[in-house]
């Protein structure tokens, strides 16, 4: 079938590029090498048929934040985002926990003497956090329209991201409450990258929060695909794009894939200097997942962790930093950081008789084939002991499976792209427009390209209108409201 456009891809990227070229009134066809839709947004029944389990995203910063979400309204789309009264937790061996409630006066108070350092960190960022994230989540390649929230960015980079981390709190819980946001660069510690993603994540846990789905992450990439098709698009699953020449009678085709995957289906019919750019794109540490059937409510050692929407377990701030550090280098650890979340917390419905899913991943080396489930429940036994004893059923996915499961994940890493510094603003390729490649038509809108990872939409919302711009001469941007 001949289309306007062809999407290779149905994670949040892909449906995203696909709906910005449906709206814009093009035919679009759109195709997934799996069995099903949503990429990273995937829910499946693991071990019981009323459970859903989320495989790969769980919890949605940026589901209320981006603007793509923003102006395509999941709400108003039927899509219910769950806020849980602590937006993540950091719980310590001793008992004591920094917990980052969504609201940003309780978190100040349960901090203490720490308090007025975490609300002078936070407050110019909520201030103007429309404008950050739209600044963090564009194509970086314009400064934003208010200098000052620059330099408040930078000058908080500056400590966060540098030797000078370790000086910012007086305790250890606030200290590890900003290594642990932090850590979800996956890399090393403290960088200017990992600040900047402690500074964005961080100040949305008090704004627009961290929320769940209800139901599960599906239901976004249902409501997603549904718009597609009203839209007049198709999506065709199970069919894998093996050499580019299959999808180039289209005039534009989007990839929402890697530089490996491209290279694999386009690379004899690249220039070689591209190639060569795209084989030096560098990738980061893996996650290994580990998804559990439990018996009852996780028992945290402190219960007020067992009301957070997402837990990060890793220890002290000086902890997080030598074991991601090392993981980076490629270097196993026996004590892992490790990110948990109990849905049923927010979402009771994702519970049956009791029994609960409970979703879990480490950070470990890029393309690590050790099974995670011993690591993992090791970890969250250290601060909810007994844990295991709740334990009904496991599911272990390695770093090198989830690759297997997901091509765009090399070895792992779920950010598709080490976020180096280089690479935050340079990926795949040095190049102005990072999404357009030297094949006629051809552009890539996977999370390796700007802004990266994250369920956002906006690497194939902007790949998408650059598309629009150059092949159809389409430069006033689609509406996408329901």
């Amino acid at each position: 079938m001949s289309a306007d456009a062809v999407v290779v891809g149905t994670g949040p990227n892909g449906l995203a590029a696909a709906i910005t070229m449906a709206r814009a009134g093009l035919s679009v066809q759109m195709y997934e090498a799996a069995d099903d839709i949503g990429g990273g947004l995937r829910s499946t029944a693991l071990f019981r048929h009323d459970i859903r389990h989320d495989i790969c995203s769980t919890v949605h910063p940026m589901a209320l934040a981006s603007g793509f979400f923003r102006e395509f309204d999941l709400t108003a789309r039927g899509v219910d985002l769950l806020q849980p009264e602590i937006s993540y937790a950091h719980p310590l061996t001793d008992g004591r926990a920094g917990l980052a409630y969504h609201s940003l006066d309780r978190t100040c108070e349960h901090l203490g003497q720490d308090g007025p350092a975490w609300r002078a960190l936070m407050t110019p960022l909520l201030a103007h956090s429309r404008e950050l994230v739209d600044f963090m989540l564009s194509d970086l390649r314009a400064v934003p329209a208010d200098p000052i929230l620059l330099l408040q960015l930078a000058e908080r980079v500056v400590r966060h991201g540098t030797r000078l981390a370790i000086h910012q709190f007086a305790g250890q819980e606030a200290a590890a409450l900003f290594a642990g946001v932090a850590a979800h660069v996956i890399g090393a510690l403290p960088t200017p990258t990992s600040a900047a993603v402690g500074l964005l994540l961080g100040h949305l846990a008090h704004g627009t929060g961290w929320p769940l789905v209800r139901g599960g992450s599906w239901r976004l990439a249902e409501v997603m695909a549904h718009d597609v098709l009203a839209h007049g698009g198709k999506i065709a699953i199970g069919c894998r794009i093996t050499d580019i020449h299959e999808v180039l009678d289209a005039r534009a085709v989007l990839l929402d894939i890697g530089p490996k995957e491209f290279l694999g289906i386009a690379g004899r019919w690249l220039p070689a200097r591209y190639r060569r750019a795209l084989r030096s794109f560098r990738y980061g540490p893996g996650a290994a997942k580990v998804d559990f059937l439990v018996s009852e409510p996780i028992p945290w050692a402190n219960p007020l962790v067992g009301r957070a929407g997402t837990i990060h377990l890793g220890g002290t701030a000086q902890d997080i930093f030598r074991c991601e550090s090392r993981v980076a280098c490629g270097l196993p650890v026996d004590v892992p950081f490790v990110l948990v979340v109990d849905p049923a917390v927010v979402d009771p419905d994702r519970a049956r008789n009791g029994q609960r899913p409970v979703w879990a991943y480490a950070h470990v080396p890029n393309g690590d084939t050790t099974d995670p489930t011993v690591l993992v429940t090791a970890q969250i036994e250290r601060y909810a002991p007994g844990f295991s004893d709740t334990v009904v059923a496991s599911r272990a996915v390695s770093a090198l499976e989830l690759e297997r499961y997901n091509s765009n994940y090399v070895g792992g890493d779920i950010s598709a792209g080490a976020m180096t510094l280089r690479q935050a603003f340079l990926r795949p390729v040095p190049q102005w427009d990072p999404y357009r490649t030297p094949l006629r038509g051809v552009y890539l809108c996977s999370a390796s390209t700007p802004p990266g990872p994250g369920v956002h939409g906006m690497s194939g919302h902007l790949a998408a209108l650059s598309a629009l711009r150059r092949e159809f001469g389409v430069r006033v941007a689609p509406s996408l409201t329901p």
